[in-house]
């Protein structure tokens, strides 16, 4: 639907997480007979759920445990792990810092030591020898030499991540990231992102990427949409992304993932997520709140250290559980920030999906009261 915001200028009217809802229809399944497995390049995960590339969320030890935990966790081959030899102290450090000041604080760091493409290959070691899935991330203009040393060492999943993600580029300045032929060469499945369209997100199949990371500028710990004035709200951007993928699929015959990145605060934003489309979701500061997660409480964003135009920031995000309670329970907190795992399950089971193809087909109606609706006293007792 599109709406006159001025004059001849027309808008599109979208939509996100708060202002849609799913409908129970005339079946309702157990929810412990619910399959929320996914694939990824003929790879199968237990849960739809993916650590995202922040320093703050994914180090060796999270990345293992998450791969204990049926998921995937994304190592950030741009960040403090591969800088520094004792990456934990300093991301204790960064936890430590005085809120003023603090991204001149991350900057530096970041600046102070570059890429050691032997610390690529020791963290991926690192997860390798303990069992889990490495699947690591970096920008388009450093991915190809961080692939050469994560591929000698064993990586499992590439992800190539930028603000956004495309294959079309253009400057007078840098060459264009080959993406097609990054995906082409790579002997391992390559993600990439991020996106919110249709016409780019096809694009990318098209080159050859595995899975697509939707999101631009939704994330807890982003500032892009205030920096750049850009984004488009999750639900429409999963919607247009997954519309892409179907007409891929049915004209190729080759099905690529869609994963939401970003936005998501609790199981009901990812039973959404999946409703519009998605195969899985990334998330953040949720997994940042962990007990394993590297920098106690705290998170920030990938372009937070970035030395012209810093799109994030440190934020508090306490300390809610162990990763295996904040996926699988036991919850002890009301807000639907743990179990996310059993949410999603009790979602579908009373929507009456069998699985998360089957959620892609589930009724959704725009409900924009859906979350305030007879919650007064919830709000005014900031319980719920």
């Amino acid at each position: 639907m599109e709406v006159v915001v001025g004059g001849k200028r027309r808008a599109r009217r979208s939509y996100g997480f708060d202002e849609v809802a799913l409908v129970p229809g005339p079946l309702v399944i157990d929810a412990r007979d619910v399959d929320v497995s996914w694939t990824l390049a003929g790879k199968r995960f237990d849960i739809p759920i993916l650590a995202a590339a922040l320093d703050g969320a994914v180090n060796p030890r999270l990345a293992v445990e998450m791969s204990k935990q049926g998921g995937l966790a994304v190592l950030n081959l741009d960040g403090i792990q591969t800088r520094y030899e004792d990456a934990e102290a300093v991301l204790q450090s960064i936890a430590d810092a005085p809120q003023e000041g603090v991204v001149g604080f991350i900057q530096a760091l970041y600046a102070e030591q570059p890429v050691k493409p032997e610390l690529i290959r020791r963290r991926i070691q690192e997860i390798k020898d303990a069992g889990g899935v490495a699947a690591v991330s970096a920008a388009p203009h450093t991915a190809q030499r961080a692939a050469e040393a994560a591929i000698e060492a064993g990586v499992d999943i590439f992800v190539v991540q930028s603000t956004v993600g495309t294959v079309r580029f253009e400057s007078s300045q840098i060459p264009e990231f080959p993406v097609a032929q990054f995906c082409k060469d790579a002997p391992v499945p390559v993600i990439v992102g991020n996106t919110v369209g249709y016409q780019a997100t096809l694009e990318l199949m098209e080159a050859g990427a595995a899975a697509v990371l939707v999101g631009v500028g939704p994330g807890h710990i982003c500032t892009s949409r205030k920096v750049l004035g850009i984004g488009v709200p999750q639900i429409t951007a999963t919607a247009d992304c997954a519309a892409a993928r179907d007409d891929y699929h049915a004209r190729s015959g080759r099905y690529v993932p869609i994963i939401t990145d970003g936005g998501i605060r609790n199981g009901g934003d990812i039973a959404k997520a999946l409703a519009a489309g998605a195969d899985a979701v990334m998330l953040g500061s949720t997994i940042a709140a962990a007990a394993e997660a590297p920098a106690p409480g705290y998170s920030w964003g990938m372009a937070t250290s970035s030395a012209d135009l810093p799109r994030g920031t440190r934020i508090k995000v306490g300390v809610s559980g162990t990763l295996q309670e904040i996926l699988h329970g036991p919850a002890h907190r009301d807000d639907g920030t743990m179990n996310l795992v059993g949410a999603v399950r009790l979602s579908m089971g009373s929507l009456g999906a069998h699985n998360i193809r089957e959620m892609h087909e589930v009724e959704m109606m725009v409900a924009p009261s859906l979350p305030s609706e007879g919650k007064s006293l919830q709000r005014a007792q900031g319980v719920g």
